[in-house]
């Protein structure tokens, strides 16, 4: 067990900044060697976040391959866009270095094989950074599932219900720095690319690549008439970007059909106004329900109508961890869960063990958009979801106990949430 590790941080875009900021550099037990981004000015904004708490000043380079040179760095952060993120993702797992990846799906599924070789080759854990596996309402689903309360747990329901064309999309648009790279994505492609916040925590409380898996995929595509509109209404009619023929359907439903006979619905809503942000996160047994949309738990035998009972619910059957969490006081941002998923990785690179969302776990999610595409293309038809695992879904190797875990509700009062700085 190290008491300290050594970290190669790549990607300081928005979301690479705020989770160094706010996590990674207030973690005494995280020495930041490296600072990798293409922008000097935004790796000298990163620099200046660890200055500011004490920390030893990090290497800046232009050159992620510098980092994976370096034998006495244990890990990388990969915090970069979409695109050519599994072929970093390769190259960190070949030089030995545990790799956290932050969330996204494949372009194409030969990248998901391609990771899960590498993985088989090397044995180097590599753990998508889903931070919503460490959501409160999430964890507090996997632990009622552990005390039977779902009773047979038959189908969960998921979004990423996410209005963001000012936020995102075309946030960059008519300024000097170029569209966000969701951009490109909306324009050529039209599939569920964003389905991990939600899949996640589904496929720990379908006990996915353990003891389960997914079998069948078919997706549905919507017109795509929402970029155009608010194109045409921020920018005008004869606008470079009221014309362009978006691809990208304006909400995408997939249905995926699991080996022990549960059904999962996905769906994909951000170019449509709403007036507010939803996972929709759902659990359905023959016993009770959790759905985050209205704030209800519902067991049977409960009086009925139930409206907004998520604090009583909080107060029987937090997750043993949320419940140390909450009395010791959430940091990082999406109320606390940036700073648990970090915490998950980081106690594996210092355990040396393998990460409570493994390798498998990471391919399985990526591969749904590029199997979403195939069935959009070919008229909404179900497609086979890869067994990733090679049948070891049926027989995995033990899991990680600890405080972190996903598979088991592990209570675990020697680790620590925060390492401090002094």
């Amino acid at each position: 067990m190290k008491d300290k590790i050594k970290v190669g941080y790549v990607g300081l875009g928005r979301r690479g900044r705020g989770v160094l900021k706010k996590c990674i550099s207030q973690m005494a037990d995280v020495e930041v060697a490296y600072l990798c981004d293409l922008s000097q000015e935004r790796m000298e904004t990163g620099k200046q976040y660890l200055l500011d708490q004490g920390r030893s000043e990090p290497i800046l380079t232009k050159d992620y391959h510098n980092i994976l040179r370096d034998p006495t760095v244990d890990a990388v952060f990969l915090m970069t866009g979409w695109d050519g993120r599994p072929q970093m993702a390769k190259e960190a797992m070949l030089a030995g270095k545990y790799t956290g990846i932050e969330v996204g799906c494949a372009i194409r599924l030969e990248e998901c094989f391609d990771l899960i070789d590498t993985y088989e080759k090397t044995k180097v854990p590599l753990m998508m950074l889903e931070n919503c596996c460490y959501g409160r309402r999430e964890m507090m689903a996997l632990n009622m599932r552990e005390l039977g309360l779902f009773g047979e747990i038959v189908h969960c329901d998921g979004a990423y219900g996410h209005y963001i064309n000012d936020e995102d999309t075309f946030k960059n648009i008519g300024e000097e720095n170029p569209p966000h790279y969701r951009f490109p994505h909306y324009l050529n492609r039209n599939c569920e690319h964003y389905p991990t916040h939600a899949l996640g925590p589904i496929s720990k409380v379908l006990n996915l690549n353990r003891g389960n898996r997914m079998l069948k995929l078919a997706s549905f595509a919507t017109k795509s008439v929402g970029l155009k509109a608010y194109a045409t209404e921020r920018f005008g009619p004869d606008s470079e970007y009221a014309k362009l023929p978006y691809k990208h359907a304006d909400i995408i439903n997939t249905v995926i059909t699991c080996e022990g006979g549960e059904t999962i619905l996905l769906t994909l809503d951000t170019t449509l106004p709403r007036a507010y942000y939803s996972r929709n996160f759902t659990v359905r047994g023959t016993k009770g329900l959790y759905t985050e949309e209205r704030k209800v738990g519902y067991l049977k035998g409960m009086a009925e109508p139930v409206e907004n009972n998520e604090k009583e619910f909080f107060e029987q059957y937090d997750h043993p961890l949320h419940r140390e969490y909450e009395e010791l006081g959430t940091r990082g941002g999406h109320g606390g869960m940036d700073w648990l998923v970090c915490r998950a990785f980081v106690e594996s690179v210092k355990a040396g063990t393998n990460t409570p969302i493994d390798a498998y776990d990471t391919v399985l999610w990526m591969c749904i958009a590029p199997l979403s595409e195939q069935s959009i293309q070919n008229g909404n038809m179900p497609v086979d979801v890869p067994d990733f695992t090679n049948g070891k879904w049926k027989s995995r190797e033990p899991i990680t106990e600890g405080k972190y875990c996903l598979d088991k509700v592990c209570v675990d009062k020697d680790t620590k949430i925060f390492h401090d700085i002094e």
